[in-house]
């Protein structure tokens, strides 16, 4: 079946395109648009940075072409650089801004620069310092400074443009063949069931931030590859009183609001997981499916008593995200089975939570620790805690110990450090190139110190060395 789509306005149809080609290439080698640029292939530096129309919706979002495949094209619009211009041949305005404003510098980045604030400028949101900030944080410069290209975004997207008229559904397929490659795009969780059935060696594909990856630097291709965003029970977010259940392939960008409403510290984490153009396309289902031992979320989401909703051939089940994690990259899910959601429960009175990343860069880094913390305080006494931890072992783990040390004690600075004190019996971390096992030790006690000062509104910037 062919992979529909529009491109710059025009419609495209193919049939002969390898599905897990990037779109980067794509763009580049059979269009000959090369204003979309490649720097790292990795979704860290923007130079890729498209815009995004998602099938039935009529909101631009910015992500990295070189981790989107052209099978996560079918039934959407995509925008490159090329694209902007008006037809009379005058400049959009984020493209005049930027020339207003001495915001070009080589070239190589400014495709990047320009296509992210184009899409901040049709987001509708108030624009303040801190979004642009955030909206150019997966623009990496190359030159010189960013002053003159945040003079450019207060320019063009203090004023929201005018919302693009809503489109039709485009056609799209269930599956596309192309040489020795299948990319199967099921529609219904029955339909993902009996492809992942069928397939059980073939990834699963939603965001491809991870993924992604294989593709653009491993240059793999999959005899078969499962795409499940247009999975409509993945995609779905329940918000109640008393949880919040996210579909395993609804982005960061769509379950962050309802994360911000019920956690603050950890919608903060989840900004530093990635940029607007990585948070747009990722999933937390897909970083739980993942299963690294440094995967931001699941730290946060152990520590919140999450359970996760899996389905396979024999029916549903739910289990406590703890339990999920066997060992390093091993997780409980069986062969048949697919990760449908992840409920979380919301703080209940006494309750506090606060997460922390600590990376050697604040952006798009990858963690070296995370810690995560769930308490209980009744009259100044501790009743419960939850705390979990990321890149301390081999999985993301409870920290019972410490735990167990807090329960029945009155929260005091003098508790926290002391109580600090056990991670090293709780964790026997490793030695690698983002931190020293001492460091991680180190940075893991200080944290409760940091979570005191934090819960008491004291400044804790000078408690872990960064």
């Amino acid at each position: 079946m062919t992979i529909n789509f529009s491109l710059n306005g025009e419609p495209c149809q193919e049939a002969s395109v390898a599905p897990t080609k990037t779109v980067l290439e794509y763009l580049r080698e059979d269009h000959g648009l090369t204003g979309t640029k490649e720097g790292c292939a990795e979704g860290d530096c923007g130079a890729c940075s498209v815009v995004l129309v998602r099938n039935g919706t009529d909101q631009r979002v910015a992500v990295n072409s070189c981790l989107l495949t052209v099978g996560q094209l079918d039934g959407a619009d995509l925008i490159t650089v090329e694209g902007l211009s008006e037809r009379n041949g005058e400049l959009e305005a984020v493209q005049q801004a930027v020339v207003t404003e001495d915001g070009t510098q080589c070239g190589f980045c400014t495709p990047g620069f320009v296509m992210a604030l184009h899409a901040l400028r049709h987001t509708g949101e108030t624009v303040t310092e801190e979004i642009i900030h955030d909206a150019l944080a997966g623009n990496l410069c190359r030159c010189t400074g960013y002053r003159s290209i945040v003079d450019a975004a207060r320019s063009a997207c203090t004023e929201p443009a005018e919302n693009s008229t809503p489109r039709a559904d485009r056609e799209t397929g269930e599956w596309h063949e192309f040489g020795d490659e299948k990319f199967l795009a099921p529609r219904t969780l029955d339909d993902l069931l009996a492809a992942r059935l069928a397939h059980p060696d073939a990834p699963l594909l939603s965001g491809g931030t991870d993924l992604g990856l294989s593709f653009s630097k491993g240059r793999k291709h999959f005899p078969v590859t499962i795409f499940t965003q247009d999975v409509s029970e993945l995609r779905r977010i329940e918000n109640t009183a008393t949880t919040l259940t996210i579909g395993a392939a609804a982005t960061y960008t769509e379950a962050l609001p309802f994360v911000t409403a019920a956690w603050p510290s950890f919608a903060t984490l989840i900004r530093r997981i990635g940029s607007r153009q990585i948070r747009n396309v990722g999933t937390i289902g897909g970083n739980i499916g993942n299963a690294s031992p440094i995967g931001d979320t699941p730290p946060c989401l152990i520590a919140l008593d999450a359970k996760l909703h899996l389905h396979g051939q024999n029916g549903p089940r739910d289990i406590p995200l703890e339990d999920y994690f066997l060992d390093y990259r091993k997780t409980d899910l069986a062969a048949d089975e697919v990760i449908s959601a992840v409920e979380i429960p919301k703080l209940s009175d006494g309750q506090v939570f606060r997460a922390y990343k600590v990376s050697k860069r604040y952006d798009q880094d990858i963690s070296a620790v995370i810690g995560a913390f769930r308490l209980t305080i009744k009259d100044n006494i501790v009743t419960d805690a939850r705390i979990a931890f990321g890149g301390m072992a081999a999985t993301p783990k409870r920290a019972v110990k410490c735990e167990a040390g807090l329960i029945g004690k009155a929260w005091t600075e003098d508790t926290a450090r002391d109580v600090g004190e056990l991670i090293a019996e709780d964790f026997a971390p490793i030695d690698d190139h983002r931190a020293s096992a001492a460091y991680r030790v180190r940075v893991g006690t200080n944290l409760f110190v940091r979570l005191f000062r934090d819960l008491a509104g004291q400044d804790a910037t000078d408690v872990v060395t960064l």
